[in-house]
């Protein structure tokens, strides 16, 4: 996949998908799936101009993994996005990313979008009429030959431009736009009566807040995962019997509730960089209060399995959450409920032990 900041380094024609795409969750999907060269929509032609009825580096040096198959009218399915978000450009704070951009970019490589275009957002950028992006952004730049937007997007200075201003000014072109509707889900509230909940990123982080994983990871259609390299740490884990890994994640990823939970964890392949030998495990997320810690640490310790992971790259899957974090009165108390919660994840996990 192509991964460029720089529209002059953009891979065109192009069919475009046009969001911020942050978790990259299941509406998210929905909106991008019509770009992709497997779409059907796209195969059949039956691209309209109104709602859809069914349904590495920035620095503009990314990479691309070469198709001997694409010709010289290929368009290339490509996601736009923005750097850095909006939010962060107005209001000057750093924002906690559900998808940091590798991952991002590893979650769209899989869904097999071609290439990401990350616009700069700036002074220039959204000082931006709705018409002038289209005009200069999406058609003379990235020559759009097909856009798919979600009903909410919105674009253009002080987001004055909605999806029907978008399909009024790409008719000017000849580009249809795909307008996909909000993806919603059921939900069971506490008085068990159940209602329709819109899925976005915002909700996603709300709920992960409160530890509620199995909603969580419905609502993402794949489970929240921490990727990170291990480093060194106190090693007090190995003390009581229970060796840890301390991950260290970028500092722009969204943390869940503090608290241990139950996971899967793969841990990558250098050479093939292909995340192999899945295993089971239990995760602390917070600050070990029993031992005094200051700073916010990760650990994971991994169930019936031993090895060297000092430097091994893991990605770990958040499945339940079991319990939040605890002072304990010493080691040999906090030694007692880690064994507890080796036993309740195992149980979890039933017959995949």
């Amino acid at each position: 996949m192509w991964v460029t900041s720089s529209t002059e380094l953009a891979l065109t024609p192009t069919c475009l998908a046009l969001g911020k795409f942050d978790g990259v969750h299941r509406g998210h999907k929905r909106v991008i799936e019509p770009i992709l060269p497997t779409s059907q929509n796209k195969i059949r032609g039956e691209w309209q101009s109104g709602r859809e009825k069914e349904i590495s580096d920035i620095s503009g040096e990314g990479s691309f993994t070469s198709n001997s198959s694409l010709s010289s009218s290929h368009t290339y399915s490509t996601v736009v996005t923005f750097n850095p978000h909006p939010q962060e450009y107005f209001t000057g704070k750093p924002r906690a990313w559900l998808t940091p951009m590798e991952e991002k970019i590893e979650e769209l490589r899989s869904l097999g979008v071609e290439q990401l275009v990350m616009l700069p957002f700036d002074k220039i950028l959204c000082t931006l009429s709705p018409e002038d992006f289209v005009q200069r952004i999406l058609v003379e730049q990235l020559q759009a030959a097909r856009i798919s937007v979600g009903e909410d997007f919105r674009f253009g200075s002080q987001r004055r431009g909605t999806v029907q201003d978008l399909q009024r000014i790409a008719a000017r072109y000849n580009i249809p736009v795909n307008i996909v509707s909000l993806e919603t889900q059921e939900y069971t509230q506490m008085d068990d009566s159940n209602r329709k909940e819109r899925i976005s990123t915002s909700l996603i982080r709300e709920v992960l807040a409160t530890g509620d994983m199995e909603r969580a990871n419905e609502l993402l259609g794949r489970p929240y995962a921490l990727v990170g390299k291990v480093v060194t740490g106190e090693q007090i884990g190995r003390t009581i019997g229970f060796p840890t890994a301390n991950l260290q994640i970028p500092k722009d990823k969204f943390l869940p509730r503090k608290g241990v939970y139950a996971v899967r964890v793969s841990i990558l392949n250098d050479i093939s960089n292909k995340y192999e030998f899945h295993c089971l495990g239990v995760m602390n997320i917070g600050s070990r209060p029993t031992v005094n810690g200051a700073n916010l640490s990760l650990e994971v310790h991994l169930l019936d399995w031993a090895g060297d992971l000092y430097e091994r790259t893991l990605r770990v899957r958040l499945e339940k959450f079991l319990r939040p974090e605890q002072k304990f009165s010493g080691l040999e108390a906090l030694k007692n409920q880690i064994q507890q919660d080796c036993v309740n994840a195992k149980i979890f996990f039933g017959s995949e032990l």
